[in-house]
C-alpha cells in the first residue's frame, strides 16, 4: 500500500449482517439503480461454498467479491462481480481480492477463476491481462442488457470472458508491438477504423470511457460499436496476447487460442 493507507485484510462474508452489508457497498461504487443481488441470494451463496469475499482496511469496508462455482468445460469459480471503493481505488484493493480468490480457489482444487469485464475500461484491461496474466476468451454483446447504474448508464453492456489459468505465471510482460498494425487508433479522443493484414494488430481504448460517457454519450456509444465491431472480430479468427500502457488491445492473427487448446488437456475450454 501507499501513503497512509492501511493494510487490506481479505476474508469471507458469512453471516447476516455481514451480508446484508453488501448491496448497499455494491450501490456506493456504482450508484443508484445498481440492481441489488439480495441478502437472501448472498447469505445462501455464503453458507453453501459460494464465494463471498471482502477487503477491509482499518475495519472499513472498501472490496467486495462475490463469486460461485462454475462447470463449463471443468469446475471453476466463476467471480460475477467485483467491486473496490472509489477511496481505495488504486491502492491494491483488487489485487487483494483476487489474492484471495486465487487462493480460495486453490484450496479447492480448482485452476481456473473466470469473470467478464468492460473491455472500454482501460486501467481494468492492463489489470486482468498483463498484472494478471488472464486472457480473453469470448466477446460478448450486451450480456447483461441495460444497467442502467451510474457508472454503466445507457451504454450497451458488451463483455470480456476471462480466463485464468491458476497454474501460469501470475504477470504477462508487456507485448512487443513493433511489428504490430493498428486497426483501430485514438485520434482526438474518437474511434478511427484502418485495415490492415498484418499477423498481429493493435485496437485502442479510449482513454476515460467511463467520463465519456457522462460528457459525450453519444461518443461513448461510437466507441462501443467500434471496439465491438473490431475487436469481436479479430477474436473470433485469433486471440488477444496483451494489453499496452497506450490502452491497445494486442491480437495475434491466426487460430483462436480457444481453438488451439480444446480437447489438449488445457484448464479451460470455451
Amino acid at each position: 500500500m501507499t501513503g497512509d493507507f492501511p493494510a487490506v485484510e481479505v476474508r469471507e462474508l458469512s453471516t447476516l449482517d455481514e451480508c446484508r452489508s453488501v448491496d448497499p457497498f455494491f450501490e456506493s461504487v456504482w450508484g443508484p439503480g445498481t440492481p441489488p443481488l439480495g441478502v437472501e441470494v448472498l447469505r445462501a451463496l455464503a453458507h453453501i461454498g459460494g464465494y463471498v469475499a471482502g477487503a477491509f482496511a482499518a475495519n472499513d469496508l472498501v472490496g467486495v467479491s462475490v463469486g460461485f462455482l462454475a462447470h463449463r468445460g471443468e469446475v471453476s469459480l466463476h467471480s460475477h462481480v467485483t467491486g473496490v471503493s472509489a477511496t481505495a481505488r488504486g491502492r491494491g484493493v483488487g489485487a487483494a481480492l483476487k489474492a484471495h480468490q486465487r487462493q480460495w480457489a486453490l484450496d479447492r482444487r480448482l485452476s481456473t477463476i473466470t469473470w467478464t469485464y468492460d473491455p472500454l475500461v482501460r486501467r481494468n484491461a492492463w489489470f486482468n491481462i498483463v498484472k494478471l496474466g488472464a486472457r480473453p476468451h469470448e466477446y460478448l454483446v450486451d450480456f447483461y442488457g441495460p444497467m442502467g447504474d451510474a457508472i454503466n448508464g445507457t451504454d450497451e453492456s458488451d463483455r470480456l470472458y476471462m480466463a485464468w489459468d491458476l497454474g501460469l505465471r501470475q504477470t504477462r510482460p508487456e507485448p512487443k508491438t513493433a511489428s504490430s498494425a493498428s486497426i483501430l487508433a485514438c485520434q482526438d479522443g474518437a474511434p478511427v477504423a484502418r485495415t490492415s493484414r498484418a499477423d498481429q494488430v493493435l485496437v485502442a481504448t479510449p482513454p476515460d470511457i467511463e467520463g465519456l460517457r457522462r460528457r459525450r454519450p453519444d461518443l461513448a456509444r461510437t466507441w462501443r460499436v467500434a471496439l465491438r465491431t473490431a475487436l469481436a472480430a479479430e477474436m473470433a479468427g485469433g486471440h488477444v496476447v496483451g494489453f499496452t500502457r497506450a490502452g491497445e488491445y494486442v491480437v495475434r492473427r491466426g487460430v483462436p487460442e480457444a481453438d488451439r487448446t480444446a480437447g489438449s488437456g488445457g484448464s479451460f475450454s470455451s
